[in-house]
């Protein structure tokens, strides 16, 4: 479906509108102080638009999993807060996400101003997608913006509910400049990649991404895989993987994957492993096959780390999601660390590197990559469901671009 974009209004016809802005602000926070504001940022291209243009924009977010609950620790006040100091427009706060008091708020909100409302999801009916509480938010204005990519696969009241409540009241619900974005660069790089199309993909468990590899097995190059998912992988080899974890119940799946994809599937040949994955550990690299039984897998080795940086340097596009080990903890990082600065240099090439979000987009901020990459996600699980070709809500509910 082709959808609508902020870009296809006119500017000028935004002064002295309320538009509703749903943004993704779920930044982590500590004591109160945010350490990542990488998704604040990403938004901003999408605010300075509205605000320039003079629009009056009531912008709601969810942070953290308050379960329904008013918990201040889940509080968006120091998020508004940060923002203020990151844009030129005045940012006000209102300590409720829904009722009377906001819409006092928005009643006094001036041109060009921002107005940051408390955590969607201190309601139950956020998460419940409660036509009611999307009404309420809807009845505030006529124009609906969704920036939120990271949540847009959940069908949630303030995403494809008041999406739905907008548009039934004769408004337009429209993409902002980062979810065009990112639907824009997964998209580029599922439907039409540059060669050689190599993936890669990471993480805990084969189970949570088999969609994705179903999906990119008939339109990769190469596929590479690492994270304690390989051990799974490994099995099927029947190869030892000590006490690594290992999804037992889809060794089988993993052995079929292979026998379906021949080379096309690139699995690690060496290991760092350890008695305990801890930051204290003691480690050491072995071939895949030498796994003791007391060894726990952490990392991809040395030899597996060239092998697929050699792979990434020579892609056309890159397309990656999921570390290659425990990169948090330094004694397990250097592999997926190896596999960002490749897919770095591959980009300062003239390739087109996609990283989704979560883990990754966290391990190329640690490597220092971020800027040499084509795009970063800002959305972990909206990416997979994204590239295994599911429909996202948060998208399908906008206004038809015809």
């Amino acid at each position: 479906m082709s959808i609508k974009t902020l870009q296809d209004l006119d500017a000028a016809g935004l002064s002295g509108r309320t538009v509703l802005l749903r943004a993704d602000l779920n930044v982590p926070l500590e004591e109160g102080r945010i350490t990542d504001d990488q998704r604040i940022r990403a938004t901003l291209p999408t605010l300075d638009l509205l605000t320039g243009a003079g629009a009056r924009v009531v912008l709601l977010s969810h942070l953290g999993r308050p379960k329904g609950e008013a918990r201040p620790e889940f509080s968006l006040a120091p998020v508004a807060r940060h923002l203020a100091t990151l844009t030129a427009a005045p940012v006000s706060f209102v300590g409720e996400p829904a009722g009377p008091s906001v819409e006092a708020a928005v009643a006094t909100l001036a041109d060009g101003g921002i107005l940051v409302v408390e955590n969607t999801r201190f309601l139950p009916g956020e998460t419940a997608n409660d036509p009611a509480l999307s009404g309420a938010w809807g009845g505030m204005g006529d124009l609906f913006v969704n920036d939120a990519f990271g949540a847009a696969h959940r069908a949630h009241a303030s995403t494809a509910g008041l999406a739905e409540a907008v548009r039934a009241r004769g408004g337009e619900a429209v993409a902002g400049l980062l979810l065009a974005r990112e639907l824009r660069f997964l998209g580029d790089a599922l439907e039409s990649p540059r060669r050689p199309f190599v993936a890669v993909l990471g993480g805990a468990k084969i189970s949570g991404k088999i969609d994705v590899v179903e999906a990119l097995l008939p339109r990769v190059d190469r596929l590479l895989i690492g994270g304690a998912m390989a051990n799974t992988f490994f099995r099927a080899l029947g190869l030892n993987t000590g006490a690594s974890l290992v999804e037992e119940d889809r060794v089988e799946m993993a052995r079929e994957l292979m026998e379906r994809a021949g080379d096309r599937i690139l699995l690690p040949v060496d290991c760092v492993v350890a008695a305990e994955i801890a930051e204290t550990a003691t480690t050491r690299v072995v071939d895949r096959s030498d796994v003791g039984e007391a060894d726990r897998i952490g990392d991809i080795g040395p030899t597996s780390a060239e092998m697929y940086a050699k792979e990434l340097r020579k892609a056309g596009t890159i397309l990656w999601n999921g570390p290659m080990g425990v990169f948090e903890l330094s004694p397990f990082a250097s592999g997926t660390l190896a596999v960002a600065e490749a897919a770095a240099s591959a980009c300062d090439g003239g390739a087109t590197a996609v990283l989704g979000g979560g883990d990754s987009a966290a391990a190329a901020q640690e490597a220092g990559v971020v800027g040499r990459l084509t795009h970063v996600s800002t959305g972990g699980g909206a990416s997979l469901e994204f590239l295994a070709g599911e429909e996202l809500p948060g998208v399908t509910s906008l206004s038809p671009k015809d």
